[in-house]
């Protein structure tokens, strides 16, 4: 039946066959593309990515399962117009993206990641989670790799690179390897393991969407940059397996994986948590989408959505990749046209429209080809295709597991006292505000932390709300026992309050564990 609707779909003009590999198991060595082709995969890559990150928008992070089919998601033709002047955060996947095409549209393809480093952390936009803590680290001396580390970054799991490496692939037509090679060092900034995986492995999708029209080849080819023994390929391995043995019914596909790779051990709002931001989950959803929808974009982005969790930016990825198989001009109107109402409107936090995305990542594309070996003359290109290569294995949150999660009540930290816990890590949350007349700019809360009657780190914690600290603590290092905690506000004023929530002791991986 599957391929029934393929051929049908070819015929009906669906999906793209000039310059996109017959559905086979590998490409050719080389693919010839017209310029204008290659301009209309590269749009649709941009226009998929923020169609679906607005059609899931009102459902991020409200389902900790699948979303109904009952429950309607609202379309119309001014919906994007109304995240752009209503939400403009909602866009966090596509401004972070454009950051940092704009460094390598500035600096050129060779860019330092110090450049791509201190651009986001700079910004004016909001951030969250991985991104959040990179920001914090890079802004207070913890440049990459170390910002993006584990033990540095207690979000490093988390899915955020996944959301922002389209620009790797998008530049990279036809070769993952090159889509590997921009992924490296940036995704790094903030992410470490699975969650520098996961945006690996979305860059090799799209790089692989140029030149293949087969939706499951592209997930499974994608594969191969991935390390065999991660966790992040296995589950993603196990999806695609599952896919083969119910193809019919892609909430079987969920509840297998969600059964076995969906609890989260490492961002700390996530554990004990029905909030899971972990990499691993949510690129599951975005190959369910890929994979179940069968070539058809609003039925992708609609099953990715459904899949819930972080279910804005799963549709992102999956809408963006399926575009770029089909090309922009191939996308349904019903889709599209609420996009072309702000083509050349600059997404907040930036001076880069969608119109102007699409020419610095055709630019960038093209040097990427000649860089690569292809060829770019005046009418078209000559790609040299390349086969995945799995990338080095890393692990984050290697033999810890979280043991239980204290809440804290939001206790003054001027009066909470001394913590106990037993274990071999921990992660203490907390939250600083201010009030309405506190007026002294560029304070930064300094709170020594004393582990076991030793001063073990001083914190400091801006008021300022783009440049907050996530945790108020983390230590992954600890030897196996009882510790004590003490916080000490060295420099407390009035109109800021700094409250602990909850601790987050971790213990050795018991052996029992099998649900990864």
């Amino acid at each position: 039946m599957k391929r029934i609707i393929i051929s049908f779909a070819l015929l009906l003009g669906i999906l793209p066959q000039a310059g996109a590999a017959k559905k086979a198991t590998t490409v050719p060595a080389e693919v010839k593309l017209s310029k204008e082709v290659l301009m209309d995969k590269i749009k649709g890559a941009w226009a998929g990515q923020i169609i679906g990150c607005t059609y899931g928008g009102p459902t991020e992070f409200r389902f900790a399962t699948t979303i109904n089919d009952n429950i309607p998601i609202r379309w119309d033709e001014h919906r994007i117009k109304w995240y752009y002047d209503n939400i403009p955060g909602l866009y966090d996947d596509v401004y972070m993206d454009l950051t940092f095409v704009d460094v390598f549209a500035k600096e050129g393809l060779d860019a330092p990641v110090t450049s791509f480093a201190n651009a986001f952390a700079n910004a004016g936009y909001p951030l969250w989670h991985a991104n959040q803590a990179a920001r914090y680290n890079i802004l207070h001396g913890i440049m990459p790799p170390a910002s993006g580390f584990w033990k540095n970054n207690p979000h490093a799991d988390d899915i955020d690179f996944q959301i922002e490496a389209d620009y790797a692939g998008i530049m990279s037509p036809g070769m993952p390897d090159m889509a590997s090679h921009f992924s490296d060092e940036i995704g790094h900034i903030m992410n470490y393991g699975d969650g520098w995986y996961g945006g690996v492995y979305v860059a090799n999708m799209y790089a692989l969407a140029f030149v293949s029209n087969d939706i499951e080849f592209i997930c499974t080819e994608a594969l191969k940059s991935i390390p065999e023994q991660s966790r992040y390929y296995k589950c993603m391995a196990d999806v695609i397996a599952w896919h083969k043995q119910y193809p019919s019914d892609w909430e079987i596909a969920w509840a297998l994986a969600d059964k076995k790779y969906g609890f989260d051990i490492g961002c700390p709002g996530g554990v004990w948590n029905a909030f899971n931001i972990d990499a691993v989950i949510n690129s599951v959803y975005i190959i369910i989408g890929l994979l179940y929808g069968e070539g058809d974009f609003g039925r992708t982005i609609d099953i990715s959505t459904r899949c819930g969790h972080d279910s804005d930016c799963n549709p992102a990825s999956s809408g963006g990749i399926l575009a770029t198989v089909l090309g922009y001009n191939r996308i349904p109107d019903y889709w599209k046209k609420p996009l072309e109402e702000v083509a050349d409107r600059n997404f907040k936090y930036t001076d880069i429209s969608f119109n102007k995305a699409c020419e610095l990542s055709f630019n960038q594309a093209c040097q990427v080809i000649e860089r690569a070996g292809g060829k770019v003359s005046k009418k078209d290109v000559k790609i040299k295709t390349q086969t995945p290569k799995a990338v080095r294995f890393e692990e984050g949150f290697a033999g810890i597991w979280p043991k239980e999660r204290i809440q804290l009540g939001g206790k003054d930290i001027l009066k909470i006292g001394q913590l106990k816990f037993d274990g071999i890590g921990v992660v203490v949350g907390h939250r600083i505000t201010e009030t309405r007349e506190f007026k002294l700019k560029g304070y930064e809360a300094c709170v020594e932390v004393w582990l076991d009657g030793k001063l073990d780190q001083v914190v400091m914690l801006p008021v300022k709300a783009n440049n907050y600290k996530q945790e108020i603590y983390n230590n992954y290092d600890l030897a196996p026992g009882e510790h004590t905690l003490d916080f000490k506000w060295t420099n407390p004023v009035i109109g800021v309050d700094i409250n602990l929530t909850y601790i987050l002791p971790y213990e050795e991986r018991p052996k029992d564990i099998k649900t990864f």
